[in-house]
C-alpha cells in the first residue's frame, strides 16, 4: 500500500504566461529528500481559454509496515 500527497500548485494560467515562478521543480525536489516520490498533476482548475491555472501535485511514498 501506499500514502499519498497533494501539493497545490498555481502555474498561472496558460500559453501566454510566464510559469517559472511556479516553483514546480523545487517543490518536487524538496518533497523527494522527505521520501515522497513525484507520481504526476491532477489540474485543479482552468482558465477560460483552457489552460491549467492551478493544479495539485501528486506524491507518493509506500506506507509504514505495521
Amino acid at each position: 500500500m501506499y500514502q499519498y500527497m497533494y501539493v497545490p500548485l498555481h502555474t498561472g494560467g496558460g500559453a501566454l504566461v510566464d510559469n517559472v515562478c511556479c516553483k514546480h521543480r523545487e517543490l518536487i525536489t524538496q518533497y523527494a529528500a522527505q521520501g515522497w516520490r513525484y507520481v504526476g498533476f491532477v489540474p485543479t482548475q482552468f482558465t477560460r481559454t483552457g489552460g491549467i491555472k492551478d493544479m495539485d501535485l501528486v506524491f507518493e511514498k509506500p506506507e509504514a509496515e505495521a
